[in-house]
């Protein structure tokens, strides 16, 4: 039994360090990896959100965003910023623990945090080669279109799941009896 203890034991750190190895508290510490990226050729994907809850809407999104290119690198909201877009109410998680999740999906390449209220400097760091939001933006809506266009870019949309979304199942979750 000793054996499979440690045999588990270090499954576990290993498959958690492949894990964290992706999050980055902020964009200068991403740098030196997206120089690697660039270095190699590689197509970098950027998308971003809040990913307060995550679902099957989230997944697909996300997994849809990876096949454009090589890297999928996440910005994600910081529990400050979205605490300024969606209220005092919000995160429902902490920012490391929905950095975490989000780094777990095999085809994500980093996580990144950002504090502001819109990605856009985060944007123009990564100066993606793929820039996707979700089919509730048209194009030339999205945070950071006129940077990626104008750096030979693509910004495109991926269709979202109807109905499934954070603030839906938060309505849901609140109108369940006790």
């Amino acid at each position: 039994m000793k054996w499979f203890t440690y045999f588990y034991a270090k499954f576990f750190m290993k498959q958690h360090l492949k894990i964290t190895e992706k999050i980055f508290r902020d964009r200068q510490r991403l740098e030196p990896l997206l120089r690697k990226w660039k270095q190699e050729k590689k197509s970098i994907v950027f998308t971003n959100g809040c990913f307060d809850l995550l679902h099957r809407g989230h997944a697909e999104y996300l997994a849809k965003s990876a096949e454009k290119g090589d890297k999928l690198v996440i910005g994600l909201n910081s529990d400050s910023s979205v605490s300024m877009l969606k209220g005092p109410q919000r995160p429902l998680m902490d920012e490391y623990s929905r950095a975490y999740l989000l780094a777990a999906f095999s085809f994500v390449s980093a996580v990144v945090m950002f504090d502001e209220e819109t990605p856009e400097k985060l944007i123009q760091s990564v100066s993606p080669d793929f820039l996707i939001k979700g089919n509730d933006y048209s194009p030339d809506e999205i945070v950071g279109y006129d940077w990626v266009t104008s750096h030979g870019g693509r910004v495109e949309t991926i269709p979202l799941i109807p109905g499934l979304s954070t603030t839906s199942l938060v309505m849901k979750i609140k109108n369940l009896p006790e």
